[in-house]
C-alpha cells in the first residue's frame, strides 16, 4: 500500500489518514507532497490523476484500490483488517464512536477555520468567535461523556485507542497550538494522545520539515 499525505506540521486530514494507516498494522509506503509549495499545481494534478479527490490528501493506494478521504481510508482498511480494530466492540459504544467521528469529519468548521493544524506554532491563548467556542464545548462535552460511559479500559476516549482518537487527535494538537484551555480530565486525555509512539513519531517528523506554508502561519482572527 502507498500512502500519499501533504506537510505533517499542516495537514490535519493526512494525519487522520496516516494514523489509520498505522492502525491497521498493515505495512505502508508514505509518499510527502508539500501543500501549498512549489509544483503544489503540478502535485494537485498528479494526485487527480490518481484519484478522482481534487488533489486533496491524503490518498490511499492498495494495488487496483483508490481510496481518497481520511473516513473512507479507516472505512476501507477496517473492512481489510477486521472492524473490531477500528470500532468498539459494544454496540452502544460503537455508535457513539461512529457518530463522533462523522460528527468531527463533517463539523466544526469555525474551530478548524480560526485554528488551523501547525503543529509547531505556540500561541499564549487564541482569542475565538462564538462559533468556534461553542465547537469547543461541543467537543469537550462528546470527551466527557465517552470518557464517562466507556473511557474505564484505558486513557482514550473509549478506553484503548480506536477510529475517534484517530479523527480527534488533530484537534488535540489545535487545542495545544493555540492554548485553548480545558478541563482536567480532557487534558489528561490530550497527554494520553500526544504521548502516543505513533503521534510522537508524526509531531518529530512535523518539527524536521523545512517546509512553510504562509497562511497557516499568520495569527488566526477570531
Amino acid at each position: 500500500m502507498k500512502l500519499i499525505i501533504g506537510n505533517k506540521n499542516y495537514s490535519s486530514w493526512s494525519l487522520r489518514g496516516w494514523l489509520a494507516a498505522k492502525q491497521s498494522g498493515l505495512h505502508f509506503e508514505e509518499l510527502t507532497i508539500p501543500l501549498y509549495g512549489e509544483g503544489w499545481e503540478d502535485d494537485k494534478k498528479e494526485i487527480g490523476e490518481i484519484a478522482p479527490s481534487h488533489g486533496k490528501v491524503p490518498v490511499l493506494w492498495d494495488g487496483d484500490a483508490v481510496v481518497w478521504d481520511s473516513l473512507a481510508i479507516v472505512d476501507y482498511l477496517a473492512d481489510k483488517v477486521g472492524r473490531d480494530r477500528f470500532w468498539p466492540k459494544p454496540d452502544d459504544a460503537r455508535a457513539m464512536a461512529r457518530s463522533m467521528v462523522a460528527e468531527m469529519h463533517a463539523g466544526y468548521v469555525a474551530l478548524r477555520t480560526q485554528c488551523p493544524m501547525n503543529i509547531r506554532r505556540r500561541v499564549d491563548e487564541q482569542q475565538l468567535d462564538a462559533a468556534a467556542r461553542a465547537d469547543v464545548v461541543r467537543i469537550l462535552t462528546l470527551w466527557a461523556e465517552s470518557r464517562a460511559r466507556f473511557g474505564r479500559g484505558g486513557p482514550f476516549l473509549f478506553g484503548t485507542f480506536c477510529a475517534a482518537d484517530i479523527f480527534y487527535a488533530p484537534v488535540v494538537s489545535r487545542f495545544m497550538t493555540y492554548g485553548i484551555p480545558v478541563p482536567g480530565f480532557a487534558a489528561t486525555y490530550m497527554q494520553a494522545i500526544w504521548e502516543h509512539p505513533w503521534l510522537q513519531a508524526w509531531v518529530e517528523a512535523a518539527e524536521a520539515e523545512e517546509w512553510t506554508v504562509a497562511q497557516y502561519e499568520a495569527p488566526a482572527r477570531a
